[in-house]
């Protein structure tokens, strides 16, 4: 399963997951063109720019990083070494699979913790208790709602959150709990990505986590083309 278009979604959870993760793909990749696109217009046509317009850009490129390392779990497409796995017979191939997905799961849930605990402060919330694994909250975490990003303006449909977590304080610059939001998300999707994998490693409707072979192949494709030219 090498390609987004043999994916295939078998709950209702999964199908909605896929369509936001595919949805988001584009949008991200969409918007950062347009943006770039239009910065190139307005500094060589009109001697111009939008100032805020490399930091929304960089913004949008984490958040494509981020929801790309989930997506690549989706469609088996993370490389990896299988040169000791594919010695051993399919049985053994499945069974360190499936030690890998637990692995994996385990620092998935690891990360959410932290991602939880960085970006909680942020959005006027407690982090964690707990040096592992959360064991409660602490009321002690220090407030960070107020902090900004450095150029990108306030959308005037999210001064809601001027209600919600800043004390009725207004913004003058978005503030950095929306992009830091992609790390519990992205983190989350990622977790829920090595479950589906797993789950589909024990079913036997896929071999690995990671794709086989893919260097061999590209090798392979180039010294075809090359004694064919």
């Amino acid at each position: 399963m090498s390609a987004s278009g043999r994916y295939q979604p078998q709950t209702g959870l999964g199908r909605m997951v896929h369509g936001f993760e595919e949805g988001a793909i584009a949008v991200l990749l969409g918007l950062m063109v347009l943006i770039t696109f239009v910065n190139v217009v307005l500094r060589y046509l009109f001697n111009a720019s939008l100032i805020w317009g490399l930091e929304v850009t960089l913004m949008l490129f984490a958040w494509l990083v981020i929801f790309g390392i989930s997506h690549a779990f989706k469609i088996t497409a993370h490389l990896g070494v299988d040169a000791i796995t594919a010695m051993l017979p399919k049985r053994g191939q499945r069974v360190l699979a499936l030690i890998a997905a637990a692995v994996c799961i385990l620092y998935a849930l690891l990360l959410l913790k932290g991602a939880w605990d960085y970006w909680a402060p942020f959005a006027g919330l407690e982090q964690t208790t707990g040096r592992w694994f959360p064991t409660g909250f602490d009321a002690k975490t220090r407030d960070r709602a107020f902090y900004v990003t450095e150029q990108v303006p306030m959308p005037d449909f999210l001064r809601f959150l001027e209600g919600w977590i800043n004390q009725g304080e207004a913004y003058d610059k978005l503030p950095r709990v929306i992009p830091y939001a992609i790390m519990p998300l992205g983190i989350a999707l990622l977790l829920f990505r090595l479950v589906e994998a797993a789950v589909g490693v024990w079913r036997g409707s896929r071999a690995s986590l990671i794709v086989s072979h893919e260097a061999e192949e590209a090798v392979a494709e180039v010294r075809h083309l090359n004694y064919e030219e």
